[in-house]
């Protein structure tokens, strides 16, 4: 990933200073993605905003494919706090990939993030802080759902049930991570830098504060009521194909820990049954032998666990081995299961006399934990530290 930093106003600090941040100074960091008939008045607005105390620094990260970054050089240049701009070539990660660029740069006790478009209001910005120095917070959200906010800047009602049912979903997914929180779709809010591991975030799309709060588990959480504001400039990003990423992240999200992985791996299996089925019976209804038909059906089983499985459950761990690796090692155990069910059926039933139905109730129990765990083992963990391919 290629990069570009700039940085006009950012002084050069004394190593000391860097190993010790002063108390309650700020990193604001502000995706961007062709913003660049915001950027003036948004810096102007946060000039008004920041008082003379606060120790505050701007960073964007820049995706832009305009000349986004030239306005904020430009506007850069008429502030009194340092602000930065950091262009990504490859925009990995998408809005939340940008803020976890930002984070890792950041050295200050505090990290706020918000949108360049003005919806959220810059003014909060030293209220959103002060109310984590005030209560101890680790994490305070600006929030549309409590008394004094709104989702007044919302576009039409399709826009308002979006929002709301994500925000009812995600709730309803992570209710102990998402406590005391009324509004995990904001993005606006601010969390202290030593709660934030770093290495355990992998943002995919646009909502970062979900990624934070779920990977990260703040100690302590407050809200500050913001009304959402109309875009001063420019169109929406939401798109449906940030639809199909924010429900993609849930789902790595809600997988993360092994119990789940497997649960959603059965699942993944159980849905398989479809493709399976329909294909053998448009495979014997063309005159193909019922048993090469059960075998070439059970690959379009396969491959729909696989797609499945790479997108939902394992998503960060594809880049250790090649896309065509993965699938012929994952290939090759979902058809080995076949081969060890029936000597296990033949055990369970001759040697411990079970039933032909519980024995092969059991069968699938025991060839589904193992290859679950050799999925996990031999497919998607790194082969050896330090070695990654990609897909």
């Amino acid at each position: 990933m290629s990069e570009d930093l700039w940085a006009p106003h950012a002084p050069h600090l004394p190593e000391a200073a860097a190993e010790a941040p002063a108390p309650g100074s700020v990193t604001l960091i502000i995706p961007t993605f062709n913003e660049s008939g915001n950027i003036v008045e948004l810096l102007s607005r946060l000039a008004a905003a920041l008082p003379a105390h606060l120790p505050c620094s701007v960073l964007f990260v820049d995706d832009s494919t305009d000349d986004t970054p030239a306005v904020i050089e430009k506007a850069a240049l008429e502030c009194a706090f340092p602000v930065e701009v950091l262009h990504r070539e490859s925009p990995e990660g998408g809005l939340g990939g940008a803020v976890v660029e930002g984070i890792r740069r950041a050295d200050t006790d505090w990290i706020v993030v918000m949108d360049a478009d003005l919806q959220h209001p810059p003014h909060l910005v030293p209220e959103i802080v002060g109310e984590g120095e005030r209560t101890g917070a680790d994490l305070v959200v600006a929030s549309r759902y409590i008394a004094g906010g709104s989702r007044a800047g919302l576009a039409g009602s399709y826009r308002i049930a979006v929002s709301r049912g994500a925000t009812w979903l995600t709730k309803g997914l992570f209710p102990r991570a998402l406590h005391g929180i009324s509004d995990p779709m904001s993005g606006f809010f601010a969390m202290r830098r030593s709660a934030v591991t770093q290495e355990a975030l992998k943002p995919l799309g646009y909502k970062i504060l979900l990624e934070l709060a779920v990977r990260c588990r703040p100690a302590r959480v407050a809200e500050v009521p913001f009304v959402f504001q109309d875009r001063f400039s420019g169109e929406s990003k939401s798109t449906a194909r940030e639809g199909l990423r924010f429900l993609t992240h849930l789902a790595s999200l809600r997988s993360a820990t092994p119990l789940a992985r497997m649960i959603g791996f059965g699942l993944v299996g159980l849905s398989g049954f479809v493709p399976n089925l329909a294909a053998l019976w448009m495979l014997t209804h063309t005159g193909m032998n019922y048993l090469l038909a059960e075998v070439v059906a059970n690959q379009a089983g396969v491959l729909w666990n696989f797609l499945l499985i790479e997108t939902l459950l394992f998503r960060d761990r594809r880049r250790h081995r090649h896309w065509a690796d993965r699938f012929g090692r994952f290939t090759l155990l979902a058809n080995a299961d076949l081969l060890l069910r029936i000597p296990l059926i033949a055990v369970f039933v001759g040697t411990w006399g079970f039933g032909v139905l519980s024995a092969t109730a059991l069968a699938l129990v025991v060839t589904f934990v193992l290859r679950f765990a050799a999925t996990e083992a031999l497919v998607y963990l790194p082969r050896k530290a330090g070695s990654t391919r990609t897909s």
